[in-house]
C-alpha cells in the first residue's frame, strides 16, 4: 500500500496546554546551565512561533529581560530563505554570551543558521526539533520525523466534525 497522503497531512497538533508544558519542560532543562552561575543574561524568542515559548521560559526562570529576533523564513506552509526583519539590541547580545534564543521549532536549521552567525556564543533551544535542524539547537525537548507538519494552536481554531456515520 502506497502512502499517498501530503507531507502537512502527517501531523501533529499541539494544544496550548501541550506547548505549556513544553515550554515548562525546556524551562526545566535549562535551569541553572547558563554561564553566569548558572544564570542566564536575558532571552530572545524568534518570531514568531517562539515567542509563546520564550514568554514561558523567561517566566519559569525569571529572567526579566525579553527581547526578540525576526525572522521570516516561511510563505504560506513552504520555506524559503530566511530573511531578518529585526535584530534584537546590540548592546544586550554582544556575541550572544549568556543569551538563551528560544524558538518553537527547528525545522532544516535554516533560520537558526542564520540567528547563529550573528550571535555565535548564544545558546540555542527549541520545544521541538526536527532531524535535518537538530545540530543547529543545543537544547530541545520533543524530537518529530522531519516528513511531519506541526500544528501549532496559533495556527488552528476549533470547529465542527460531522460523525463517520449518521447525523443525530
Amino acid at each position: 500500500m502506497t502512502d499517498n497522503r501530503l507531507p502537512h497531512e502527517k501531523g501533529f497538533h499541539i494544544s496550548w496546554d501541550q506547548i505549556h508544558r513544553d515550554s515548562r519542560a525546556l524551562a526545566w532543562r535549562l535551569d541553572g546551565h547558563g554561564p553566569n552561575e548558572g544564570a542566564w543574561k536575558a532571552v530572545v524568542a524568534v518570531t514568531r512561533g517562539g515567542m509563546a515559548p520564550a514568554m514561558i521560559v523567561a517566566r519559569e526562570l525569571d529572567i526579566r529581560t525579553v527581547d526578540t529576533i525576526s525572522i521570516k523564513s516561511y510563505d504560506h506552509q513552504a520555506q524559503s530563505d530566511a530573511v531578518v526583519l529585526k535584530s534584537p539590541d546590540r548592546d544586550l547580545m554582544g556575541d550572544g554570551t549568556g543569551i538563551l534564543i528560544v524558538d518553537d521549532l527547528v525545522d532544516s536549521g535554516k533560520t537558526l543558521e542564520v540567528v547563529r552567525k550573528r550571535f555565535p556564543n548564544a545558546h540555542f533551544a527549541t520545544v521541538y526539533a526536527k532531524p535535518l535542524g537538530e545540530p543547529m539547537v543545543d537544547t530541545f525537548i520533543t524530537g518529530v520525523s522531519q516528513d511531519t507538519w506541526i500544528f501549532f494552536p496559533w495556527d488552528m481554531a476549533l470547529q465542527y466534525v460531522e460523525p463517520y456515520r449518521g447525523t443525530d
